[in-house]
């Protein structure tokens, strides 16, 4: 005998009064979420409107980095003759590194650490891209930061949360998501493990440029003080983050066969473009243009070059 409903949608049957009760105390339960702000839509909404806020980068008026500047760290990308590397698939787009903070880190007023960074494709100077060169070794605020000189990369105050970027040795406990390379993160303990340093990138005239300034807007390298290895940012690896997909950023130094370090190694400290205002810059003339023909190291090089070549042939 085929199976005839004896009753409509209308009759209460089995526990049905426990049922009611259940629904509504899950709707009073989300009401009250909603009214405290703890929904999981209210947090990513709060999170992106704190975190995306826009920041006003450091103007530099004489080209050089400074102590207390603030400024993007970032990435120009592929260059078009390493765009069939075989370690990235297809070419890299410019990259920031940017704070990577979901709800699980964040409260009301701040950013919590450990957090972890990845390298955003929009390059827009905010909350999250932007970071403070902090002193290290009693540099006042202003100074001049040099090639090989120790600093830190700070964020700014309020909901940043003045963390501190960070790197240590790879474990099997503690490494990148993706790559399973040294992992690089937030940490609020300032350490030997938050020092960095700007090292030029063409690595035939490297010595020539130790103890010179290092300039904003141009490509260097940046390197994690302990462990020696070079800022890096990977388009294989991609990550889905609150805020899209972006790259997966680690410390290791990749070299080509000139044993020079490669795209994925190079950084540019962006700051604020001074005819525009909150307008970031990226490329401008140089500022070795402005110094004296003395001053510029490949000149002292030629120079000194010549005053050998001299005595030489006095001594010959």
């Amino acid at each position: 005998m085929a199976y005839i409903r004896t009753y409509n949608s209308q009759v209460r049957v089995g526990n049905w009064k426990e049922d009611v009760s259940l629904e509504e105390d899950v709707l009073k339960d989300f009401l009250d979420r909603r009214e405290r702000g703890e929904l999981t839509t209210q947090k990513i909404g709060l999170l992106r409107q704190n975190i995306l806020k826009k920041m006003d980068l450091s103007v530099s008026t004489d080209g050089w980095l400074h102590f207390g500047d603030v400024i993007m760290l970032v990435n120009p990308g592929t260059e078009r003759q390493n765009s069939s590397s075989n370690l990235e698939e297809k070419p890299r787009e410019p990259s920031a590194i940017g704070i990577n903070a979901n709800v699980s880190t964040t409260t009301a007023s701040s950013i919590e650490a450990p957090c972890d960074v990845s390298g955003a494709m929009v390059l827009e100077p905010s909350a999250r891209t932007a970071f403070v060169v902090t002193s290290v070794d009693g540099s006042a605020t202003g100074d001049v930061v040099m090639y090989n000189q120790s600093f830190a990369l700070r964020t700014t105050e309020g909901f940043a949360g003045e963390l501190y970027l960070t790197s240590d040795h790879k474990t099997f406990q503690k490494c990148a998501k993706k790559s399973r390379l040294q992992e690089v993160s937030l940490t609020d303990e300032p350490s030997f493990l938050t020092w960095w340093q700007a090292v030029y990138f063409d690595p035939q005239e490297r010595l020539e440029y130790e103890g010179l300034p290092v300039p904003v807007n141009t490509k260097v390298l940046v390197v994690h003080c302990k462990t020696n290895q070079c800022l890096a940012v990977l388009g294989k690896y991609i990550l889905w983050t609150p805020y899209g997909k972006e790259y997966e950023v680690t410390a290791q130094t990749y070299l080509d066969s000139h044993k020079a370090e490669r795209d994925m190694n190079h950084w540019l400290f962006v700051t604020a473009n001074p005819e525009v205002e909150g307008q970031a810059i990226f490329n401008r003339p140089g500022p070795m243009a402005a110094m004296t023909p003395s001053e510029k190291p490949e000149m002292q090089k030629t120079q000194f070059t010549d005053d050998q070549l001299v005595e030489e042939k006095q001594d010959s």
